[in-house]
């Protein structure tokens, strides 16, 4: 791979969740900028770049990934064409920042690595949480032994359906088996997992009961599991994403034995530290757009500045751990 001084990005993908979380990042982080955009949409691909002053669109990515203008890829698609992806990028000797999950399954994400590996070219998933100050906080809480020795940690999630998720003719891709890899839990369950194993190491051991209680799609809406980390430490979690209004839950415990830290993965709400001293709320604020610090972090990687851990092989362990708890493995 060719030294890099000036990042210039393509986008593979220009859906909403480039619109302020991530897409804007790339052109504010100095010695980065977006050079082409591609949709297999051909006026939104034009009204991305005339929107966000890029210079190119494309509606093929093979053509995209073949500027020479552009020297390193953004992969905002679903999961099943991640991989694709990404093998096309670093088979072209440009490195790719892919969206989370890594892949569509742990299978794939061995494909990305091992193609990583043949060609020396990096591959960055987008678990920006790691790098979000609210986070960093919780890890500063646990490091300076606020809660004392971790005794285990506890997942709970629930979310109404969407309006969409009851439209039977046009079903949301994230509910698409072969689309997103599973339902909603492979498309949000990836945070909190990769999360955990930022803040405890890997998961090495993980089992799930899954089940359809509403039928509105043939996925998944009912998850429970529990898994192990290497050093033992037992976690559990529970997701739904068909509840009631009055059962909305975003929530992480982490128990120790001198305390606990309660918070949100997805509303950022207080941080809560329970300790002897009593109960006590941090507010933790981030920014605009909150893929800016882990953007950062990549492209200065590839600046040889510094280093950044968010690779493929770090984000694979999230599809090993969810294969698992959905019975894929």
């Amino acid at each position: 791979m060719e030294d890099l001084k000036k990042i210039k990005w393509g986008f593979i993908g220009c859906g909403e969740a480039t619109e302020k979380k991530s897409g804007p990042a790339f052109s504010i982080i100095p010695g980065s900028s977006v050079e082409a955009v591609m949709s297999r949409n051909k006026e939104k691909a034009r009204s991305y770049a005339e929107r966000h002053y890029i210079p190119k669109w494309y509606t093929d990515a093979q053509e995209l990934v073949e500027d020479p203008d552009v020297n390193a890829i953004y992969i905002a698609t679903p999961p099943s064409s991640h991989a694709t992806y990404a093998i096309m990028a670093m088979k072209n000797g440009k490195p790719a920042y892919v969206e989370k999950p890594l892949a569509a399954s742990y299978e794939e994400c061995t494909r990305i690595n091992r193609i990583s590996q043949e060609t020396g070219v990096p591959c960055f998933a987008a678990y920006y949480r790691r790098y979000l100050p609210y986070f960093l906080k919780i890890k500063e809480l646990l490091q300076e032994g606020h809660i004392g020795r971790v005794l285990n940690v506890q997942v709970r999630f629930a979310v109404p359906p969407r309006d969409l998720d009851y439209n039977s003719q046009n079903r949301p891709w994230r509910v698409i088996r072969d689309i997103a890899g599973g339902g909603y839990f492979y498309d949000l369950a990836p945070h909190q997992l990769d999360l955990l194993q930022e803040l405890f190491g890997p998961i090495i051991r993980a089992q799930g009961y899954c089940t359809n209680r509403k039928g509105l799609y043939s996925t998944e809406d009912s998850v429970s599991a529990a898994f192990e980390f290497a050093d033992g430490l037992p976690g559990s979690g529970s997701w739904c994403f068909v509840a009631h209004e009055s059962a909305k839950t975003d929530r992480i415990e982490i128990i120790g034995d001198k305390g606990q830290i309660c918070f949100s993965v997805f509303t950022y709400d207080p941080i809560a530290l329970h300790t002897e001293n009593g109960r006590r709320e941090i507010i933790v604020t981030n920014p605009e757009h909150v893929q800016l610090p882990l953007i950062k972090q990549v492209v200065e990687h590839l600046q040889k500045k510094n280093v950044c851990t968010c690779d493929s092989v770090s984000a694979t362990t999230v599809n090993w751990v969810m294969d698992k708890i959905l019975g894929k493995l």
